[in-house]
């Protein structure tokens, strides 16, 4: 995923907000997604920086925030799925070329 062009910001959030939620460590996600670690790095301490301003838009209720955080959590569980699964399948394909 290479990020420039007009939808840039929103990739950079995407790929910021991959680091902030999983937790992985900002050299893999940049090395995934094809942009340099201290650029990826930037993104991240941006987006950290104006979520604590509280620069995140509409206040949400605790329902909401339960449900946002819930939602987090799956995703992170269904990306690290996706990789297992990518994996599997690559180690597959190998097994049955030999």
């Amino acid at each position: 995923m290479l990020v420039t062009g007009e939808h840039a910001g929103g990739a950079q959030q995407q790929a910021a907000g991959l680091v902030i939620e999983t937790g992985r460590p900002v050299a893999h996600v940049a090395a995934e997604i094809g942009v340099g670690d201290q650029v990826l790095g930037r993104w991240v301490r941006l987006q950290r920086q104006a979520a604590s301003a509280g620069d995140t838009g509409a206040v949400l209720d605790a329902d909401e925030r339960a449900e946002l955080e819930r939602l987090r959590k799956e995703n992170a569980e269904l990306r690290l799925d996706r990789e297992f699964l990518k994996k599997a399948a690559a180690f597959f394909v190998c097994e049955h070329n030999r």
